[in-house]
């Protein structure tokens, strides 16, 4: 798929939109009934992992993610900021703070992963403290959002903008899709309801990759194809990062690799 920026200020249908919820309900019954096949996800090096929530939500909704991932041998732990309210100026604290704890409890650079706008936050630590990061993965990212998309969490957002940080502590918007100095996976879905697919998405370049999953934008933290994909890229060295390829019984679970 070549980069394009077609569809300008769109925003997922209200059919995805007002389905989120059960779709979301949907996503999380399913993995279950996907952990014999989870189970042979690959295990990695033991690093540290930091997960990051998305709008509104807290280190609960990560929780099964993280949990599975610690299955995996790897030393994770959530933001432990409360509920996601935006860029206030203690997340903006408070999420380098927590990178750096974590990188002296391992001993070394730690992936990030983000779900929506999470995933913003993990490519701003990324940008601001490269020295920290090993890798980023987003989970249905809008980081495409200064190329004029719209989602349909702006209204909370803007709703919440009196408690965020001065626009010169923020992450800006004008860079948040430039290319990151340390590898990263954008995992994105066409039927998300909330962010539209294409502000997921970044040139797949010899550092990122786009990674195309089947659930709702409320799914991504128990959708099977996206944790595989997650176990799969923690799972390449520090030093020798390779792009993903969907395991063969499983390859129908992604609709697009890039």
């Amino acid at each position: 798929m070549p980069f394009h920026l077609q569809g300008l200020g769109e925003i997922p249908s209200t059919a995805l939109y007002v389905t989120e919820p059960f779709r979301g309900l949907a996503d999380a019954a399913l993995l279950p009934l996907a952990r014999p096949l989870l189970r042979n996800a690959p295990t990695g090096d033991g690093h540290g992992v930091l997960v990051l929530p998305g709008l509104l939500a807290s280190d609960r909704s990560t929780a099964p993610l993280r949990g599975f991932l610690r299955e995996k041998g790897y030393y994770v732990r959530g933001w432990r900021l409360g509920r996601n309210l935006g860029p206030s100026e203690a997340t903006l604290e408070g999420i380098p703070q927590a990178a750096r704890d974590l990188v002296e409890r391992t001993e070394g650079p730690i992936s990030v992963i983000g779900w929506s706008l999470g995933g913003i936050y993990a490519r701003h630590l990324a940008m601001k403290h490269p020295h920290l990061v090993r890798q980023v993965i987003t989970l249905g990212s809008p980081f495409g959002v200064a190329h004029g998309h719209r989602t349909r969490a702006d209204s909370a957002f803007e709703r919440l903008r009196i408690i965020h940080a001065r626009p010169r502590l923020a992450p800006d918007r004008e860079r948040l899709a430039d290319a990151l100095t340390v590898p990263s996976t954008s995992v994105y879905s066409r039927m998300d309801g909330v962010v539209p697919w294409r502000a997921c998405i970044a040139e797949d370049t010899e550092l990122h990759q786009n990674v195309e999953v089947r659930c709702s934008h409320l799914g991504f933290g128990f959708d099977p194809a996206t944790i595989w994909c997650v176990a799969d890229r923690l799972a390449q060295p520090a030093d020798d990062w390779h792009r993903f390829e969907p395991p063969r019984r499983a390859r129908r679970l992604y609709r697009y690799v890039g």
